[in-house]
């Protein structure tokens, strides 16, 4: 048995380089991350491979380099930047006398570390869970595996039932809890939609200040560290957008490189605030030689949420680390704003990322006057259910003069329920 790894330990870092795209991984983001879960990176070990070795993913050879270089270091640790299996971890331990990590348990560790609200960590403790699960006989392996007959069967099995067991039901009531949770969440959703006020969600890249950006726009205190994941609790903020009102600002968790499949999972309710958001603010790294590659590991992980149709704005942060780029908005050839350039930290260009903002909402929204006959007194009692009525008077016929204003797929809604000749009482 080896203890469990803490933060503040000694660590040797492992990162290997494969031919196959889907495979490699950032040595670069690697180090973040460790310094992130408070790690002390005392080497790095370096290779190269067409493939994963089945037994010890690194080759024997290989192993037993890194078992040198732990007992040389004396180190806690072994940390790789890819996704062991539970066979594999095993096998490494035992050839380095030391207790090893994959990328998804170090991923798993920090997000631990940074839960604060009660969801977060139910969510957290969710993925750790499911990913324990799979490789609990690592921890019994110096307990006898059950045998065949009278007195010959051993404890390691019988315990290993036990504890899947209680896994499978500390799961299950997690699982209830956050089902509470979400539809708390659901009913705040609704109400904002009664109320008609529109959801702009923040997401991109970890560490491209969305929380800093978050803090400027809506004067606030959420934390905000130059670290990985500094942010994973959604904290909700009520702007003022001109031209436009009141709208929700909503800040989420920062996404990575092959964000491993258990947290996506455990923050499927999290990040519903991203996939149910009229607008999302796709905030970019400027100043990030790899921003290009960041914003396709973004668009991956909203695909797979299923949050990639909705509306986005992309918003280069940033641009006061990068000489001779100036705070501006492009647009597109039909003259919607697409990309905003501004500095979170420094406050340059967020009067236009507002702005921006309001454009980019208002194409969202039907406002325009309509004149209803009496006879359609139905389709005015659902105008005024849906709170989109801000004037009403009459003409001499006895015809509701109402100036509406009300999101596009109300309208849509409405339309499809009434009819596309309602389109013919827009004045």
């Amino acid at each position: 048995m080896f203890d469990r790894y803490e933060a503040g330990e000694q660590a040797v870092l492992v990162h290997i380089e494969f031919p196959n795209e889907g495979d490699r991984e950032d040595l670069q983001e690697l180090e973040m991350l460790v310094s992130s879960a408070g790690v002390n990176a005392l080497t790095i070990v370096q290779g190269s491979r067409q493939s994963p070795h089945a037994k010890f993913f690194v080759g024997s050879g290989k192993a037993e380099e890194i078992a040198e270089i732990v007992k040389i270091h004396d180190a806690d640790v072994i940390i790789f930047n890819h996704e062991l299996s539970p066979s594999q971890e095993r096998n490494l331990e035992a050839i380095c006398k030391c207790r090893v990590l994959d990328r998804t348990s170090l991923i798993l560790d920090i997000f631990a570390q940074r839960a604060r609200t009660h969801e977060g960590k139910l969510q957290v403790e969710l993925a750790q869970l499911r990913h324990i699960s799979t490789r609990l006989i690592r921890g019994w392996t110096h307990l006898e595996r059950q045998k065949g007959g009278i007195g010959l069967r051993g404890p390691g099995e019988t315990q290993l039932e036990t504890d899947r067991r209680l896994i499978r039901g500390k799961i299950k009531n997690i699982l209830k809890r956050l089902e509470k949770v979400a539809k708390q969440r659901e009913q705040g959703r609704r109400a904002r939609n009664r109320n008609e006020i529109p959801t702009v969600s923040l997401v991109g890249y970890t560490n491209a200040g969305k929380s800093t950006l978050f803090n400027r726009i809506t004067d606030s205190d959420v934390y905000a560290a130059d670290q990985l994941f500094a942010t994973l609790d959604p904290t909700l903020r009520k702007i003022e957008v001109p031209d436009l009102g009141s709208t929700i600002l909503a800040d989420t968790v920062g996404f990575i490189r092959h964000l491993p499949h258990d947290l996506v999972a455990a923050f499927k309710s999290t990040l519903a605030e991203t996939r149910e958001a009229d607008l999302q603010l796709h905030v970019v790294d400027v100043a990030d030689a790899r921003r290009q590659e960041n914003i396709e590991q973004v668009q991956d992980v909203l695909r797979e949420i299923d949050a990639d149709d909705v509306p986005q704005l992309l918003v280069y942060n940033k641009i006061d680390l990068v000489e001779e780029i100036s705070p501006r908005i492009d647009r597109n050839d039909e003259g919607r704003p697409i990309r905003v350039w501004l500095s979170a930290q420094t406050g340059v260009g967020c009067e236009l990322l507002l702005q921006a903002i309001g454009e980019c909402l208002a194409e969202q929204m039907f406002d325009e006057n309509m004149c209803i006959p009496p006879k359609l007194g139905r389709l005015q009692g659902a105008l005024y259910r849906l709170n989109a009525v801000q004037k009403e008077s009459f003409d001499e016929h006895g015809n509701w003069l109402l100036d509406v204003r009300l999101p596009m797929s109300d309208w849509q809604r409405l339309k499809k329920e009434f009819g596309e000749q309602i389109t013919e009482l827009v004045v």
